[in-house]
């Protein structure tokens, strides 16, 4: 036993290193906390496309003014679903959904989330796919992850996103939403590895196709748990799966009653 312990020692000494990169609040740091972030992938098998795609990110500053700046989900409920469009998302998801039916039946006869949830949450991440974001992922997903303010929870996803540029998911320069959250629902990168599905067959999970995204969504939802054929506004079983889709309890409850309007 007594030989084991170096070996143990420089197992416990590698897993402290992996998180051993000092966070900052500012740009000045950033491309030294890169050059520790770009051992800690290798380390954890992220090829060269991958380390390539983190050495040419940038310090994301319009993330971090965002980050600092969610005054929406300060909003009472009502003033959040009208900011957010709710009476259009409305109309919307109804029209959606009558126009595909067959779509949206065979994604609850597969995961059990009613179309009426999945459109809600479509409409309110992206307007339906109008607008899925014009920042770097890589860099601002790094940004994030270098942050003192919650790089432990952007870390796995930072290192994510650069599995999906090595893997060939997505480009280098790929372009999402400002925390980096890729497609029509806005995945945060290490959410496509873990629940991404390929909705359309082609062999490939791509979140910007609404056949994968609308897939994936639905399996996130039931893979946290969510129950079918059971309700899901306050109270109910499936509010908590709502919930883990966004930290935000103003969110939570706009996606539950846009979604029940939807239904009608």
């Amino acid at each position: 036993m007594p030989r084991a312990l170096p070996l143990v020692l420089a197992l416990v000494l590698s897993a402290s290193a992996a998180h051993a990169q000092q966070c900052g609040n500012d740009a000045a740091g950033f491309e030294r906390w890169k050059a520790e972030f770009a051992e800690h992938a290798a380390r954890e098998g992220v090829g060269e496309r991958g380390r390539a795609a983190l050495a040419a990110s940038s310090y994301a500053q319009r993330t971090i003014n965002a980050d600092r700046n969610q005054r929406s989900f300060r909003y009472s409920l009502e003033e959040f679903m009208r900011v957010r469009g709710a009476d259009t998302i409305v109309a919307q998801g109804r029209q959606r959904i009558a126009a595909n039916p067959g779509f949206y039946d065979s994604l609850e006869r597969a995961y059990g989330v009613p179309a009426a949830v999945l459109v809600a949450i479509h409409g309110m991440e992206t307007g339906f796919g109008n607008f899925m974001g014009d920042s770097r992922v890589v860099s601002a997903i790094t940004t994030l992850a270098y942050d003192c303010r919650r790089s432990d929870f952007f870390r796995p996803h930072a290192l994510a996103a650069l599995r999906l540029v090595d893997e060939g998911h997505i480009a280098a320069d790929a372009r999402g939403a400002m925390h980096g959250e890729l497609g029509h629902t806005q995945f945060l990168p290490d959410n496509v590895l873990r629940y991404g599905a390929d909705g359309n067959g082609d062999g490939r999970v791509d979140l910007n196709n609404l056949s994968d995204a609308m897939a994936s969504t639905a399996n996130f939802l039931r893979q946290k748990g969510w129950q079918p054929g059971a309700g899901y506004q306050e109270g109910e079983p499936n509010f908590r799966v709502i919930e883990a889709w966004n930290a935000a309890t103003v969110y939570q409850r706009a996606i539950a009653r846009i979604a029940a309007r939807i239904e009608g």
